[in-house]
């Protein structure tokens, strides 16, 4: 076999790499953060084309992961997994999931002369820069896991965000595979008839320990894409996400590819569950991963869906998941000052409602004090409107205490109020989470356990205080 033409020197790409690893090597040294956007930022404006050069050395390609909820999960996951499998893994593992995110990711994983030193990439990407970032790396697999309503003043309404990954999906080529959450009705409705291969997955449980009886308030996803009837559910798991179907004009969740069966939540410790392939003759792929919660069994299958597509084996799978521990702050747990803490990322209605219905039914009604930790800077969205989309109401029987903190922590606490919960409950902490978090370990019982409930700032915030006080690791070093 004769040997690959040496490739031609780039002088933008080198020059555009070697400000990228300067810039990282400074912000970190000077401790002004994990330098895992500003660096590609700055090559950017020299190289404009770096991302997609890199991407297009990458042998096997790249795999972006797409969501509202749980992409970072799922990237982390399916990078344990190819790594399992003896892959180098280029990965914005710190969740850096803007353009310039995914660029200093990419440079941080090249040679000067832009060699990758990875062999595929998995690309965690925000719902808005989707398009762009899809139409840069071309990317071999699409993982489309949910959408919902999230940071209105950011993303707008929820077709919105829908219409933009439509026009973006048809571009792809053949080539490409799409690996989708049909359960959700957008989902399913935006990547029909797209000429990328489709494959499809979901949950098909049917304990009524799973389901919902109704759909929730804060679902956004109710009418019938095709007609605009009401959608019915012989199965409703989360959200709008389950086995729906339009009594009016015939649309139905598509058949599942890959479908999460025999599902066991063991409280907010751990999860089990089969991966089905209903369509082949295989046997289903059993997985046990310590993170809880019905959404991260969703997660799971999605990690397992794209691994199964890249053709790693069951075994490789099932292990790989088998190690998997938290992202910072997706029920992350850690030890500060004696006391078990549960640190649990809420950053919109669904998302937040699914972690309360975790930890009421894993405590019998949330009977362990929890801190709420609210903020309503840029990332987290300055509209907190859709607090009150959140089913608070859940917590008006349960009997441990509420602390609120952060910059719209008094809001949170009004908010506690009118779902029900008692005020004598409720206790508004100083904003400064920092010291928040100190006033409110201090009101644990000795060595008593507590969860924290956090918007994305505020989980940057807190986590930093942490660190600074030695409990974590910084987010970018895990």
């Amino acid at each position: 076999m004769a040997p690959s033409p040496a490739r031609t020197p780039d002088a933008r790409l080198t020059a555009a790499l070697v400000a990228a690893k300067v810039t990282g090597m400074a912000i970190r040294r000077l401790g002004r953060g994990g330098g895992t956007a500003a660096p590609g930022l700055i090559a950017e404006r020299i190289d404009p084309n770096l991302l997609g050069k890199i991407a297009r050395r990458l042998p096997a390609g790249t795999v972006v992961v797409a969501g509202t909820n749980g992409k970072t999960t799922i990237s982390r996951m399916l990078a344990d997994i190819l790594r399992a499998h003896g892959l180098r893994v280029a990965h914005n593992r710190s969740g850096s999931n803007l353009v310039r995110g995914v660029t200093s990711a990419l440079a941080g994983h090249a040679s000067l002369s832009g060699s990758p030193r990875a062999d595929i990439g998995v690309i965690e990407s925000d719902e808005a820069a989707f398009p762009e970032i899809v139409r840069r790396l071309n990317p071999s697999v699409v993982l489309l896991n949910n959408l919902f309503r999230d940071q209105l003043d950011r993303y707008g309404e929820l077709d919105t965000v829908a219409a933009l990954w439509q026009s973006a999906l048809r571009r792809l080529p053949a080539e490409t595979t799409v690996v989708v959450n049909v359960d959700d009705p957008t989902l399913a409705a935006i990547t029909e008839g797209i000429a990328a291969r489709r494959v499809t997955f979901g949950l098909d449980d049917a304990n009524p320990v799973y389901l919902l009886d109704q759909i929730p308030h804060a679902a956004d996803a109710k009418t019938c894409r095709r007609c605009g009837s009401d959608l019915r559910y012989d199965r409703l798991y989360s959200a709008h996400l389950g086995a729906w179907r339009c009594p009016q004009c015939g649309a139905a969740r598509p058949p599942l590819d890959l479908a999460g069966v025999a599902i066991a939540l063991d409280g907010v410790e751990a999860l089990s569950l089969d991966v089905a392939r209903p369509r082949e003759a295989r046997d289903a792929l059993p997985l046990h991963i310590a993170i809880p919660g019905l959404y991260n069994a969703y997660n799971a299958v999605a990690a397992a869906a794209v691994a199964t597509t890249l053709g790693i084996p069951d075994e490789t799978i099932a292990e790989a998941l088998r190690g998997y521990r938290s992202a910072f702050g997706r029920v992350e747990r850690v030890t500060y000052r004696g006391h078990p803490l549960t640190l649990a990322l809420v950053k919109n209605p669904v998302g937040f409602n699914e972690t309360l219905r975790m930890l009421t039914i894993a405590t019998d009604g949330l009977i362990v004090p929890a801190l709420i930790a609210i903020n309503d800077l840029a990332a987290d969205g300055r509209d907190v409107s859709w607090l009150w989309d959140v089913d608070f109401e859940m917590l008006d029987r349960g009997a441990a205490p509420l602390f609120t903190t952060g910059i719209r922590g008094a809001e949170m606490a009004n908010r506690l109020k009118y779902a029900g919960v008692s005020p004598e409950r409720i206790t508004l902490l100083p904003e400064d989470l920092a010291a928040g978090l100190d006033a409110f370990v201090t009101a644990l019982a000795e060595g008593a356990p507590g969860y924290v409930l956090l918007t994305y700032t505020a989980l940057l915030g807190l986590r930093q205080a942490l660190a600074d006080r030695g409990a974590v690791a910084q987010f970018w070093e895990q």
